[in-house]
Parts: structure tokens; C-alpha cells; sequence
């Protein structure tokens, strides 16, 4: 008889055999192994025939009463992305016939606070921070190109990280990139990014290569640059600046949507650039700013009309 953590890795080979990504791969193992240990430890449950209906209410209950290292309690969003992966694995174990459906509803999504998104900068935050960017060295010309095309494409991190030479096309200023599902889409390259971008494949980006052979667009060390490299990089930027809001890998992803928004940009557009599923996605960045209220009370008030009489 399979443990539940053996039935998991039949479970994330099957959802790499149907092109998930690793990072979604590696995020339900991290998940679901949480609710595993704590299975064991309060049930001492190890096999799918002993799961309940009340096991799996109660490991919600702890989902919500659950601490971070900081002493805050889980988002609304993170808790859902316990749910969405534990569930997931339980709706494979009853197609295979290992528990009842029914189980499977046992978990239910929270209601998430419908908020304006977080960590925004402002254009001329952003500007700022770009061109604190000491460009002088190899590497510090690649960190201003890697900001400059994150913050003019709005691509996720790990997509721009992704990226190889081959992706960038600077004659027709744009970039094919793989997002979530493995899906190809080809985003725009704006004109202080391509040249950044340009200047970093022609002239510079040979001075950090090991091997020819590497493909990867940005490099550190001779190979890829990784994530954990990108965040300290992002953080060095922000310091420097002294930008006094938390900035995060995906605030440029935010900012880049919001400016797009407040200009105007066609929705629509924007949903394809950012490489979302729905307009749904975007409902948060359509809602008005303090800026922006201030602005049309300003102009539109009648009281505000006359005092500038």
C-alpha cells in the first residue's frame, strides 16, 4: 500500500507529463508536504484509506491560525494556495479511486480582501532607482538592462530570468517568453530598455561568459543568474535609492501594470503583455488612487471650481 507521499510523486510526475512548471511542481510538493507532516504528527496518518472529512477541517482551522516567522498570520492568498494544492492531489487520489470525492470538498477556499495591489512605485520612483544603478562594471551594466526590461515588459522574474540570447529579437524590439503553463508570448521592448538590452548582448554580455556555449541572456558567475542573485540585486537598487516602500522581485511587474492602467492602456492589451488567463486578474489595478481621487475631486467639485475663482 502507497503512502501519501508516495502518491505524490506519482501525482507531480503526472502534473510535469502535462507541462506544469517546476515552480508550480516544486510549490505543491512544499505544500503538501506541510499537510502530510501534519497529518502524521496530530493523526499519525501516512496512507490515503485513513484520511477524514474532520482531519482535513481541522488542518484548515490551523491554516488559519498559523504564524509566520515574523509572528503575522498567513495571507488570505497564501492560505488559498495551501488549499488549491492539497486539493489538487486529493481530486487525483479520488479519480484513481484511492478516497471518496467527497473528501475533496472537505476544503474550502477563504474569501480574500479585495485589495489595491501591493508595493507600487511610482514612475519617477522607479526612474530613480534605475539610475542609481552603477553601470561602470559588466555586471552592474547587466542589473541596469535586467531592471530596465522587467520594468518596460512587465514580465514576471521568472521569466526574464528565463530568457535566453535567441529570445531577444532587437531588430524588431521584443522578447518571446515562456510564462505559467509553458505558453510562448511575445512582449514589446521599450526604447530605454532595448537599448540597455542591446548594449549588454553586444558589448558586455561576453565579459561575464565562462562558456560560449551558454545560451542563458543574463549571467552570473558564467551560468544563469538565479533568483536568490536577483533579489539581492533588486535590494542594492532600492538601498541606494532610498526608496522607502518594501520592494519586491514582482513590484516592478505592478508598477508596470499600474502606470499602463492609469494611462489609459486597453485592458485587453495589457492582459495579453502581462500574460494572464482573464481580465479578472487585473480588477484591482482598475481601481482609482488616492492620487487619483484627489485630482477629480479637485477638478470636478464644485466648491474647488469656485475657490479658484
Amino acid at each position: 500500500m502507497k503512502t501519501l507521499h508516495e502518491h505524490l510523486t506519482d501525482y507531480l510526475d503526472y502534473k510535469l507529463a502535462l507541462n506544469f512548471s517546476a515552480e508550480t511542481v516544486t510549490t505543491t510538493r512544499r505544500n503538501c508536504g506541510r499537510f502530510f507532516r501534519w497529518l502524521a504528527a496530530h493523526y499519525e496518518v501516512v496512507t490515503a484509506e485513513r484520511l477524514r472529512k474532520t482531519q482535513l477541517q481541522r488542518w484548515q482551522k490551523h491554516l488559519a491560525a498559523w504564524q509566520t516567522r515574523k509572528g503575522t498570520p498567513l495571507k488570505a492568498r497564501s492560505i488559498n494556495k495551501h488549499i488549491e494544492n492539497v486539493r489538487g492531489f486529493l481530486k487525483y487520489l479520488a479519480y484513481h479511486g484511492h478516497i471518496a470525492p467527497s473528501l475533496v470538498e472537505a476544503l474550502q477556499y477563504v474569501k480574500e480582501p479585495q485589495m489595491l495591489p501591493g508595493s507600487v512605485l511610482a514612475h519617477a520612483e522607479v526612474r530613480k532607482m534605475l539610475r542609481r544603478v552603477d553601470t561602470t562594471t559588466p555586471e552592474g551594466h547587466r542589473n541596469r538592462a535586467m531592471l530596465e526590461l522587467l520594468y518596460s515588459s512587465g514580465i514576471r522574474v521568472g521569466e526574464l530570468l528565463a530568457l535566453d540570447v535567441d529570445a531577444v529579437d532587437l531588430a524588431n524590439a521584443a522578447a518571446t517568453v515562456t510564462g505559467k503553463g509553458k505558453k510562448e508570448r511575445v512582449v514589446p521592448i521599450g526604447r530605454t530598455a532595448l537599448r540597455y538590452t542591446e548594449s549588454y548582448i553586444v558589448a558586455v554580455r561576453s565579459f561575464l561568459l565562462h562558456d560560449p556555449a551558454e545560451r542563458a541572456l543574463f549571467i552570473h558567475r558564467g551560468k544563469r543568474l538565479g533568483y536568490q542573485v536577483f533579489r539581492r540585486i533588486l535590494r542594492l537598487a532600492a538601498d541606494r535609492a532610498k526608496i522607502d516602500k518594501p520592494v519586491s522581485p514582482h513590484t516592478f511587474r505592478r508598477s508596470c501594470t499600474t502606470e499602463l492602467i492609469r494611462s489609459g492602456a486597453n485592458m485587453y492589451h495589457v492582459k495579453e503583455l502581462l500574460g494572464h488567463e482573464s481580465l479578472a486578474t487585473l480588477k484591482h489595478y482598475a481601481k482609482l488612487t488616492i492620487l487619483d481621487l484627489k485630482k477629480t475631486h479637485a477638478k470636478c467639485h464644485p466648491r474647488e471650481r469656485e475657490d479658484r475663482r
